[in-house]
């Protein structure tokens, strides 16, 4: 039962549902996530937590960067869902703009922040 409401509570969020959205274009890392949704750092990787621990993410470490997959092979109420979910709100405004800022989203190494 505290699965399936994990499962649940995560998925009751505006941002983590455009986040799923985004990774089942492609992985990310956080910086990645926060051009696309146009949200700060701390805002996408409390989500991108929340959806790791339901079991809709997964993630791992590639030379700098935490990058996040859709968890295909997580508990079978996330994976139904997830399936779901990937079929619906294509045609929303929000997670067109997402995936069109996705585009041109890049990761940012420490020398990039430094300018």
């Amino acid at each position: 039962m505290r699965t399936l409401v994990k499962v649940f509570a995560a998925l009751a969020d505006e941002t983590r549902i455009r986040i799923l959205k985004v990774l089942w274009e492609r992985d990310c890392c956080v910086c990645e996530v926060m051009q696309s949704l146009d949200i700060s750092q701390s805002r996408a990787s409390r989500n991108l937590s929340i959806l790791e621990n339901a079991g809709f993410v997964s993630s791992s470490r590639e030379g700098l960067w935490m990058v996040y997959s859709i968890n295909k092979q997580g508990n079978d109420c996330a994976v139904s869902l997830l399936q779901i979910l990937n079929s619906y709100m294509e045609e929303e405004e929000i997670i067109k703009l997402d995936k069109e800022r996705l585009k041109g989203a890049t990761r940012i190494g420490c020398g990039a922040l430094k300018k």
